[in-house]
């Protein structure tokens, strides 16, 4: 295993663009999951367009829809290497 070494991080992913992939990925419309979360769907959009901040309290909200952790949303390129 010591043979290989960590892929590069090749693209920097913001919070909206979180926000739109995790929501792609389960194959909902932005309608769709303003029915889920309670958010208007004009907001979603906005937030994915960069016109509106995500936010913790929204992020919240949207992930327990999403079924995924807020950190998902608000912290997609976070590095735990960068930590340490």
């Amino acid at each position: 295993m010591s043979q290989f070494r960590p892929a590069r991080r090749r693209v920097k992913v913001t919070p909206a663009e979180s926000l739109r992939i995790v929501r792609e990925l389960q194959e909902l419309s932005q309608n769709e999951l303003s029915k889920l979360c309670g958010i208007p769907q004009t907001t979603i959009s906005a937030i994915e367009n960069g016109r509106v901040r995500l936010g913790v309290e929204r992020a919240k909200v949207l992930a327990r829809a999403l079924k995924c952790h807020p950190a998902v949303l608000v912290f997609p390129d976070w590095d735990e290497q960068s930590v340490a």
